[in-house]
This record gives C-alpha cells, structure tokens and sequence, in this order.
C-alpha cells in the first residue's frame, strides 16, 4: 500500500497529560506536511490550533477521555465547546461501567446527545476494547450503529491495551454499512497500519506512522 494512502488514514495525535504548545504545534505542522486525515489533541489546545493550522487540516479532539465516566451532560457541553472552539471532529469515550451493567439504552442515548452537541460534525465513539468481552464489542457495534455517529473507535490508548487485529476485524463483520472504524493505541509501524486498513480500518490513531515516514526521509 502506498504510504501517501496510508498517511491520508491518520489521525496524528498527541494527548499526552504533559502536552505543550510547541508539540502541539509539530503536530500540526506535521499533519499537513504529509496529508494526514486530521490532527487529534486536547481540547484546551483546539482553538489555538484551529487558528493557527487555518482550515489546512481537521483538528479532532477528545471527549469525557480517558475513562469515560463524566454525565451526559459533562460531555455534551465539552462537544459544543470543542465544535464552537473550532474542532472538526470529536472522538467520545463511553462510559464503560453501563457497558458492564447492561445499561445498553442509556449509551445509545448519551451517543445520541453527544452527536446531536456536535451540530452535523464527525463523531467517533470509543469504546475500550481490552474491557470488554467479545458479546459486549458486538453489543457496542450494533449500538454504534444505531446512534448515528460516524465511526467506532477501538481505544484511548490509555486503558492498557490498543488496536488489535482480531477487534478490527469483529467490527467490520458487525458494525452497519455507514458505519467505518477508527484503530487506535499501539500501531507501531506502517505494517501494523497496513494489515488494520486491510482488516477494515479507515481511520488510524498514531503519532508513530509519521514518525516512521520522517525517519525513512533521513
């Protein structure tokens, strides 16, 4: 697969607790320089990074991210402050623990919520793949389906466990036909990127894939 394909999948991403500005910054410089899909950062950068990339690429931001656990309403207000910030695209984590107590209504409606917040931007749902069992990343596939938002994402990043190629594949033998899916935490190299968007993947979340380009540029 072509790397300029590869890289046009990628939402370079830094989230780091200890993020500046000046990485924020490389990041974006980084995300135009080679095409990406979208810069994905925290929210408190969003509007300054959404003035200085000037339209030249979609910045994405996280939502009730890491653990997913803040109200509905928590995470529909840091959506609409994000979108009115300037961000593109948002990437909302569920709330794992009504996952575990079957509490299936009340994720599709906090979805709904917060893609009704996002006023028509893009909405990946995360759902923590290394929590769940296999009869719960179907249950969550069909709920995604059914919510309207964009895509379902595989990971934070930050649960102890990303991507993997079994989950990839799951959802794409679950998920609805609108539906894409968005691999993320531990794509290490442009193979692992490679088999993802194979397996069914659109949309990949790294900072490595870059790192990896730059360094064969050397």
């Amino acid at each position: 697969m072509e790397i300029k394909k590869i890289l046009a999948t990628v939402d370079h991403t830094l989230l780091a607790q200890t993020a500046t500005w000046e990485e924020i910054r490389a990041i974006c410089d980084d995300g135009i320089r080679y095409g990406c899909a979208s810069v994905c950062i925290p929210s408190g950068y969003v509007k300054q990074a959404a003035e200085y990339v000037k339209g030249q690429i979609p910045v994405c931001t996280v939502i009730g991210f890491p653990n997913g656990y803040e109200t509905t309403s928590v995470k529909c207000f840091q959506t609409a402050d994000a979108v009115a910030a300037g961000a593109e695209e948002i990437d909302m984590v569920i709330n794992l623990g009504w996952v575990k107590d079957g509490r299936w209504e009340d994720i599709l409606q906090e979805i709904r919520a917060v893609k009704e917040a996002c006023g028509g931007k893009l909405l990946k749902v995360i759902i923590e793949t290394c929590f769940l069992t296999e009869e719960e990343k179907i249950r969550m596939c069909e709920i995604v389906t059914a919510s309207g938002a964009e895509y379902i994402k595989t990971s934070t990043g930050f649960g102890g466990g990303g991507a993997t190629r079994e989950d990839v594949a799951l959802f794409a033998a679950h998920v609805g036909a609108h539906v894409k899916i968005k691999a993320a935490g531990g794509i290490a190299d442009l193979q692992d990127a490679e088999d993802f968007l194979k397996l069914g993947a659109s949309r990949l979340g790294t900072s490595r894939i870059v790192k990896a380009v730059k360094a064969m540029e050397k």
